[in-house]
């Protein structure tokens, strides 16, 4: 089986820090290599794959700013597109754009939705609902207007992870410092809780940085900046407990399922993938408000970390996800 997998341009594949689509077209191309397809990723020319690669620029527009990101996607998707006569199936985890190719290729394209950045993008879509493959990445996660072939959860490799047994007492908040994400209402929970707070992930919005951020750092809440694959390991691992506080409806959400495939319990805003992806009072706690927040750190101690790293390793694991992905190429091309 020749596949094609179309990731996105603005970071490496598999990302050096933030990129969780990046991330996700890496463990699928990767996990289709070892299951015996015959693999391009279509990627930045610094992305590192086993299968092959092919590339129309050596990094991605966020790493080096100087390109438009524009005008590099369009000649990223294009190059795939040109050359779909070579592959039996391709998979796009590049959000709508590619699907305005779909109508005028034979190869089918599966794509997985990774969230929508506004309902403003579900016209495309809807266009191609009978031409394409769409697949949710949570059951919480999809549109009424789209027609869906499954829901595959996004998985990780477990080996880029391990258990902890013996963590540290410090609550860690793993992601982009966005409004969306929570990170003032983390340290809110943090303060009441009388624990030490790590903060860690890139700075999306800058002002929200500065205003409701930055002013409240101190020894008891300290940010540490972006983390790379062995500190984020380490960060997760060694916490207490993953705070999640999101205002958001999230499609997924990679660090959840990453804390606790090393044992480390979340304690999460119930919105969006978070019931489908933690077991409440099970593998963390479900909550609404920074004051249920905050009594559920008290119940931590009732979590067992061992039922938290089982749990991920059963439902979140790249092995798992590449095995659905593939018995949806063979039900296609069928």
């Amino acid at each position: 089986m020749k596949v094609a997998v179309l990731s996105p341009v603005a970071w490496r594949t598999p990302p050096r820090h933030y990129g969780p689509w990046e991330q996700i077209a890496s463990n699928i191309a990767e996990g289709m290599v070892k299951l015996g397809a015959e693999v391009t990723l279509f990627a930045t020319g610094d992305s590192i794959t086993s299968g092959k690669l092919d590339a129309v620029c050596t990094t991605g527009y966020e790493e080096d700013r100087t390109q438009d990101a524009k005008v590099l996607e369009c000649l990223h998707i294009s190059n795939l597109m040109e050359k779909a006569g070579q592959f039996d199936i391709i998979h796009n985890n590049f959000d709508f754009l590619p699907l305005t190719y779909s109508g005028l290729i034979k190869t089918p394209v599966i794509t997985t939705i990774h969230g929508f950045s506004s309902p403003r993008i579900i016209p495309v879509y809807k266009k191609y609902n009978d031409r394409g493959y769409y697949v949710s990445i949570s059951n919480s996660d999809r549109s009424p207007e789209l027609d869906y072939i499954a829901t595959v959860y996004n998985g990780i490799d477990p080996r880029d992870f391990q258990f902890y047994d013996d963590p540290d007492d410090y609550l860690l908040y793993f992601g982009r410092i966005h409004p969306d994400k929570g990170t003032a209402e983390a340290i809110a929970i943090a303060r009441k809780s009388k624990r030490k707070l790590l903060i860690a992930g890139i700075v999306q919005d800058a002002n929200y940085f500065k205003e409701k951020v930055e002013p409240l750092l101190g020894d008891d809440v300290e940010y540490i900046g972006h983390a790379g694959p062995d500190k984020r390991r380490e960060l997760l691992g060694n916490a207490y407990a993953l705070l999640h506080p999101i205002s958001f409806n999230e499609p997924f959400g990679l660090s959840v399922a990453e804390a606790m495939l090393c044992g480390t319990p979340v304690i999460a805003f119930n919105r969006g993938s978070m019931p489908e992806l933690i077991k409440d009072a099970q593998t963390g706690f479900l909550v609404d408000t920074v004051d249920e927040a905050v009594d559920a750190v008290g119940w931590l101690d009732q979590i067992s970390r061992e039922d938290c790293f089982d749990w991920a390793n059963s439902q979140f694991s790249s092995e798992k996800m590449v095995s659905d992905y593939y018995n949806l190429y063979k039900k296609i091309l069928a």
